[in-house]
């Protein structure tokens, strides 16, 4: 950990094993990256969203995430159509580091798929997996 910060793993989302998040709003679903890969990836810098309108399937790239100490693709975590992103992001990018769940989200999808939801893992599962080093 690089922060020394602890970390947060909130129970009302699903999670992707490459650190995106996913809450359901609604017939909406709200991603972003998780807590754990904003503090490993350290000052984010720059963030790249993709195009309004674009159609994503689960796994696919939808964007970059650049940090003082790397640059890193963006997954989506959940396949559909992208409605809307956080264009907050493109002035303020630290944003995702000081609220990842919360003012750092990065896009939100609709329609979603949401049976890719059933896929993902709990945050007891995510937490899990982190710290038996499953995922990293």
């Amino acid at each position: 950990m690089s922060s020394g910060k602890e970390i947060s793993y909130p129970s009302d989302l699903k999670y992707a094993a490459t650190h995106e998040w996913v809450k359901v709003d609604g017939d909406t679903a709200i991603v972003g990256i998780t807590d754990y890969a904003q503090d490993a990836l350290g000052d984010i810098v720059f963030v790249e969203l993709p195009v309004v309108g674009m159609e994503k399937n689960a796994g696919d790239s939808f964007g970059v995430v650049e940090s003082v100490k790397a640059a890193s693709d963006v997954y989506m975590p959940i396949g559909g159509a992208i409605s809307a992103t956080n264009d907050a992001l493109t002035n303020s990018p630290e944003t995702v580091n000081a609220d990842a769940f919360g003012a750092g989200w990065m896009l939100k999808v609709f329609p979603y798929n949401a049976a890719d939801l059933d896929k993902l893992m709990d945050a007891a599962t995510y937490k899990s997996k982190i710290e038996s080093g499953e995922i990293h």
